[in-house]
């Protein structure tokens, strides 16, 4: 009964039903004689409907809204902002009012009925025994109450929008219409006869959603508006390629039309994310009750803070009666705040530079929520160590809380446990060293391994010491020996980024303690810069990064930034560790205010990133496609230029250009010509 997602076909049939009573019941008109006060119009079963079908709606994502109480729903209802209080009661009202008269009519005779008398002295008599002077004043009493209902039960039934449109649209036969043509020409459609062709494949039920008459007959109702509001996007023959594939793989196609066809605005957001954003697009074909979420009062509301998300997401699982069905809530509720943000986005309500501690937020949160989960199953089977304890320390993007849509998780786990301590205490002991490894297995799989919902994350190890040929889980003292005596200089570069998200607080703090004492431990000043020259050499070769939308790799990019600001706060960690930060811009803020960058060379690193990093949000979402011939869909086009601020694309094109070539010169005089001098 309560599905995980809205389902506006279960509406419609609940309204079928009304109307299959109100046509075998008579109940068309409203009047006192004879009228049906449970199934004809304005009716006790028109209240119970208004309800009912209110918590089909919105009962799978709230708990609150399952009651059986007719009054109590109601005032649920109310709480929840889904129903006006005055709404909800004037409805109370009426259901008493008329449940009162059901009993006296059922009082006569001791007979089993909902119908009023047909005769007007009958009525009258009914009218005496409610406790009325006379038939007029019971009468008015009556149809003021079945008005009522009829009214708020036709404002949440009434007629759809009219979904038509200008034009002719005329998808049968074999050839393609003139005027239809003409109709799709004039919406901008570049090739109508393609446009034809695929409608026509979808009337003849090829695609799994499109094989029942009722969700052809729905297509076909919202094919107007679905053509305008894929022809609004940039590119409407571009938008209708991508609906066309989010159709095709589409398991079934009655609830999610039925939705579209409930909720026309929501083919206007269709339409942008089909034409300017295939990452999310591809998101929305595996996902479709993602727009579910849309309808929701908190998506263009600004994105929770962590405390909030964890708290949310730990409600959620309250529903979660075994571990599978834990790791299914925990990816629809991060698939939902993914596509949210990016959404967000897309649509400017946020930028790039906000969405990163956002998307980092999620990731923290399923890590927080997740962890405990799997060492609560592990623990079932092996037990556990006495005062032991593992962490997940998050590098790279996560670390530094700047993720983007498709980014990995960078994640080192680092477990401390007793010298006195030989296993676990369980029906299967493990020694530490491999209940901790099978541990941070399990949780890899469980943010990494697909279920019915996708998968969380990709998970990148590569940054634990040895890199793949170390143990997927060390010991916190191997852990900073490895670190202290071995690493390379790039393992300290990454280093920069890391801290502790997951684990007990004074195992956090005591890596907090490490990391900070291993980047302010003394340094060979010559070699650390000859070593971030290599480095970054040693990557351009590998990453050529030779489009300027390489973001990343392109010289002048996201790596020469990341590069200079770990270099810094590497080489002057030592004399002032406030400048340490694992988040670029705050580190490049801090080295700017204690003046180990110039004024204008701050200036350029900061400006540049923050372009860098809202066009690559950008690109994650749009791809890559057709930036470098100049000639992109328009509307990628116009979402990168509204992130830098410009006009037009051979507008950013140039401003990419120069904020790179800035960069550039800047990064070769402060690293690599004081690295070439030294090696010659």
């Amino acid at each position: 009964v309560w599905r995980k997602n809205l389902d506006f076909a279960a509406i419609q049939d609940i309204h079928s039903v009304k109307r299959q009573i109100n046509a075998h019941r008579g109940g068309h008109t409203l009047a006192v004689n004879g009228h049906n006060i449970k199934l004809g119009r304005g009716g006790i079963r028109e209240i119970e409907f208004f309800a009912q079908t209110q918590q089909l709606i919105w009962g799978g994502r709230n708990p609150e809204l399952r009651g059986r109480e007719l009054y109590g729903v109601l005032d649920t209802l109310v709480e929840h902002g889904r129903v006006a209080a005055e709404t909800a009661g004037q409805l109370k009202e009426a259901y008493g009012f008329l449940r009162r008269i059901e009993h006296r009519l059922q009082m006569v005779d001791d007979k089993q009925t909902h119908e009023m008398p047909k005769t007007d002295d009958k009525v009258e008599e009914i009218a005496i025994f409610s406790g009325y002077d006379d038939t007029a004043s019971f009468g008015k009493a009556l149809l003021d109450r079945l008005h009522c209902v009829e009214q708020h039960y036709g404002n949440l039934f009434g007629d759809s929008e009219d979904l038509g449109g200008k034009g002719s649209l005329v998808f049968t036969g074999n050839e393609l219409h003139p005027d239809t043509q003409a109709t799709l020409e004039g919406m901008g459609y570049t090739y109508p006869s393609k446009i034809f062709n695929t409608v026509r494949i979808w009337h003849h039920g090829r695609y799994r959603a499109t094989r029942s008459e009722r969700s052809r007959q729905l297509l076909t109702e919202l094919m107007p508006q679905l053509l305008h509001s894929l022809a609004s996007t940039a590119n409407p023959d571009f938008a209708f390629a991508k609906f066309d594939e989010f159709l095709s793989r589409l398991p079934a196609g009655v609830q999610l039309l039925s939705l579209l066809h409930a909720n026309p605005n929501l083919l206007d957001l269709v339409a942008m994310v089909m034409g300017n954003a295939p990452l999310l697009a591809d998101w929305l074909s595996r996902n479709p009750h993602l727009l579910d979420y849309v309808l929701s009062d908190e998506f263009d509301r600004p994105i929770e803070d962590g405390e909030t998300m964890e708290t949310d997401l730990r409600e959620a699982l309250k529903e979660a009666d075994h571990f599978e069905h834990i790791l299914d809530i925990t990816r629809r509720w991060t698939n939902d705040h993914k596509f949210r943000i990016g959404i967000q986005v897309l649509r400017g309500i946020t930028d790039g530079i906000a969405a990163g501690p956002a998307l980092t937020s999620v990731a923290e949160t399923v890590i927080r929520v997740l962890v405990p989960a799997v060492e609560n199953e592990f623990a079932a089977q092996h037990g556990r160590i006495a005062g032991a304890g593992m962490s997940a320390i998050a590098y790279g993007k996560l670390g530094g809380r700047e993720l983007m849509h498709g980014s990995d998780l960078d994640l080192v786990f680092v477990y401390h446990h007793d010298d006195d301590v030989d296993a676990s205490d369980g029906k299967k002991p493990l020694a530490p060293s491999v209940y901790f490894m099978r541990l941070a297995q399990r949780i890899v799989s469980a943010i990494s391994a697909p279920t019915g919902e996708g998968k969380l994350y990709e998970i990148d190890l590569r940054l634990r010491p040895s890199g793949n040929k170390g143990p997927i889980a060390v010991r916190l003292g191997g852990y900073f020996d490895y670190l202290r005596d071995s690493a390379w200089t790039w393992e300290y570069m990454a280093l920069t980024r890391a801290r502790p998200i997951s684990g007990p607080p004074e195992l956090q703090a005591r890596i907090i303690c490490g990391i900070g004492d291993l980047l302010t431990m003394a340094r060979d000043a010559d070699k650390l810069i000859c070593d971030v020259d290599h480095m970054r050499t040693r990557m351009a070769g590998e990453h050529r990064g030779e489009s300027i939308w390489d973001i990343k790799h392109h010289r002048g990019g996201l790596v020469d930034i990341e590069f200079i600001a770990q270099y810094f706060q590497l080489s002057l960690g030592r004399n002032d560790p406030a400048l340490l930060s694992p988040t670029t811009m705050e580190a490049l803020r801090k080295l700017s205010v204690a003046s180990a960058l110039s004024a204008n060379d701050a200036d350029v690193w900061m400006t540049a990133l923050k372009l860098w990093q809202g066009l690559q949000s950008i690109i994650r979402l749009i791809g890559p496609e057709r930036l470098d011939d100049g000639q992109p869909p328009a509307g990628q086009a116009h979402a990168l230029c509204r992130v830098a601020g410009v006009e037009t694309f051979g507008d950013l094109r140039h401003l990419v250009e120069e904020k790179a070539e800035a960069v550039r010169y800047t990064f070769t005089r402060l690293i690599e010509h004081p690295a070439g001098e030294l090696a010659e």
